[in-house]
């Protein structure tokens, strides 16, 4: 049976993301090198993936374009939704990707009266109100969406790598974060 998953901001090749630190100051990305990050994102990618499933890549894929190469070694067709650090030009990424998009709107089932939108920056969540129920993202790493409470807006799913224990999602747990309105940390897991 084949199946589909969500996954954003790999940023294979990216040295100095091992660098970068989360609010509490514990490290964004807890490898001792970017050779360890690449390959440990690579096994978990392929211990989840099959090579007849789906990738959704909400985008940031490499820095730099030469680590692009990595992809061929990812179990999965692979569809990318552009991100802010994928500006190569299209052919780059054709090689590697069935298809190229700029946002993907899915419109599920009966219990999403709007649908799903994803995107790799989140959408303002006046974009939600009556139009998609959810919005799936990536591009801020291991922070959430904030409701005007103060609270973890359940509109919203960050498909980062960061907060998805370095592992694509599937698509199924997504939809069932969506239907129980759970909270981020429900299904997705730290390090």
């Amino acid at each position: 049976m084949m199946s589909a998953f969500v996954t954003s901001d790999t940023h294979f090749g990216h040295a100095k993301m091992i660098d970068f630190l989360r609010p509490d100051g514990e490290p964004l990305r807890p490898f001792a090198s970017c050779e360890e990050m690449d390959e440990t994102i690579i096994e978990r990618w392929n211990a989840k993936v099959g090579k007849r499933d789906t990738v959704y890549h909400l985008g940031d894929v490499v820095i730099p374009r030469a680590s692009l190469k990595l992809l061929s070694r990812l179990n999965g067709r692979k569809i990318l939704i552009r991100g802010n650090h994928d500006q190569g030009a299209l052919k780059d990424y054709l090689p590697y990707f069935e298809d190229v998009r700029g946002a993907f709107f899915h419109p599920c089932d009966s219990a999403f009266p709007g649908g799903l939108i994803f995107t790799h920056v989140p959408v303002h969540p006046s974009c939600l109100s009556g139009h998609y129920t959810g919005n799936v993202h990536g591009h801020l790493h291991c922070h959430r969406i904030l409701d005007d409470n103060g609270q973890v807006d359940k509109r919203f799913f960050n498909a980062c790598l960061e907060v998805n224990n370095f592992s694509p999602v599937a698509f199924e747990d997504i939809k069932e974060f969506f239907r129980r309105g759970r909270t981020s940390s429900d299904i997705q897991h730290a390090y």
